[in-house]
């Protein structure tokens, strides 16, 4: 199938180009970029007055199968990335079992290839079954297809475990992704600890839970010479030191959520449970922070922590609703409404974070709009607006505190290795 995109604004981080150009795809490929293409044959996406970019990867979601298919399936999970622009996505292996072996990596893989939506890039877990002890076969999940290694929802709690771990990844050529969390310093909190713990009475996580680990890890990184990516940073304290790092010339990425740097603290005033997540939303000067530091490119990516609850969970007491929130599906909008439209980045930097970067972090041939990549691209239409509403809204569960914002640019089409995936904003079955 050939298919030509027309008149759209390209937008290629990795070739600094920004340009409105036709793009031609053949088969799974992008064959040619030129003013003008014509085809008798080829199926034509109008992209006037659009932005065309390389496909988003999330390098940070759940998609809870196995196990808790109840919140969300593969099926579902990819059909809300897709509607959110996403053509890759990173599951985290903090499934029922987890994801500690080649079966379970292969099961992921052969399931995505048989729904035919966005690609799966596998995340295997640091330690067996994610319990912290004992450390995976890590070239056994590199031959599988894993491209990192993660324990997410839980640090290695024993430093000289992950040490090992990391020089074990190291050689295998995966990057570790830690969730940085002290459990004994969060001590059971559900929310951030400040001047609004204390008002609405509800048990405090510090923002040292954190900072500490993220200050813990780099350390080790640095001396088992592993490629460490720190997840959902949410603390000046943990920017300040990752930006020392980089400036070090560590080997080091981070991701940032679009939650932690649209809400804060202080919006946990009406007690709703979807703004509980884990790290915790920050006070408006730690928001401030993230953004800066997106800005400045210490942090690397943009990563939606897509975590899926049923309504029953979430409809619990706030000390008791699970940690998460949905996010594929407002992520683009989000970051240009509180990154774009506020001067923190442009266009390019929304793109950059959101694909060429991710597919940097991980070692991934994808982010780039040229002539022999793969053609995994999304179309966005950048003045649209629109409402999130429930009923829109296409993942098995609907923890979203954003349900009812008016939101601005849309994804509009999406294609993956060549084939059509979204188109009119409508899911289809192309590949």
């Amino acid at each position: 199938m050939q298919i030509i995109i027309k008149n759209g604004r390209i937008i290629n981080p990795a070739t600094k180009h920004d340009k409105v150009a036709d793009i031609l795809i053949c088969e799974q490929n992008i064959v040619k970029i030129s003013g003008e293409i014509k085809s008798k044959e080829a199926h034509i996406i109008d992209a006037s007055g659009k932005i065309v970019s390389p496909g988003f990867i999330d390098l940070h979601a759940h998609l809870r199968e196995p196990g808790r298919e109840d919140k969300e399936t593969i099926e579902t999970g990819l059909i809300s990335a897709v509607t959110g622009g996403f053509t890759s996505v990173c599951p985290m292996p903090n499934t029922q079992p987890a994801c500690d072996n080649q079966a379970q990596v292969k099961f992921l893989l052969d399931k995505s290839a048989a729904i035919g939506l966005a690609r799966i890039l596998p995340v295997g877990a640091i330690t067996k079954g994610r319990q912290g002890k004992e450390m995976t076969e890590m070239c056994e999940l590199k031959e599988a297809g894993c491209l990192g290694v993660s324990d997410d929802g839980d640090s290695v709690e024993d430093p000289g475990v992950l040490k090992r771990a990391m020089e074990y990844a190291s050689m295998a050529g995966l990057v570790v992704m830690v969730h940085c969390e002290d459990k004994k310093l969060a001590s059971g909190g559900v929310m951030n600890e400040g001047y609004w713990s204390t008002i609405l009475g509800l048990r405090p996580i510090p923002q040292e839970a954190e900072s500490i680990i993220v200050e813990r890890d780099i350390q080790l990184a640095r001396r088992a010479g592993a490629r460490l990516h720190i997840q959902h940073v949410s603390t000046r304290k943990s920017i300040e030191a990752i930006r020392e790092a980089k400036r070090r010339g560590d080997r080091i990425t981070a991701e940032a959520t679009p939650h932690h740097f649209t809400l804060t603290d202080e919006d946990l005033k009406g007690y709703d449970t979807n703004m509980k997540v884990n790290p915790p939303l920050r006070s408006q000067d730690d928001v401030q922070a993230v953004k800066e530091a997106i800005a400045d490119g210490t942090i690397d990516a943009i990563a939606t922590d897509h975590a899926p609850h049923c309504e029953s969970e979430k409809e619990k007491e706030f000390d008791f609703a699970p940690f998460g929130m949905i996010g594929f599906e407002t992520a683009l909008s989000l970051s240009v409404t509180e990154l774009l439209e506020k001067g923190m980045i442009d266009w390019k930097g929304i793109i950059e974070k959101m694909s060429y970067n991710p597919a940097r972090v991980i070692g991934y041939r994808g982010g780039n709009i040229a002539e022999g990549e793969p053609a995994d691209i999304t179309v966005i239409d950048p003045e649209k607006e629109w409402e999130y509403t429930r009923e829109k809204i296409r993942s098995k569960s609907s923890n979203s505190p954003f349900i009812g914002r008016r939101m601005k640019a849309a994804v509009t089409d999406v294609i993956v290795g060549g084939q059509m995936v979204l188109t009119a904003g409508k899911i289809v079955r192309g590949r």
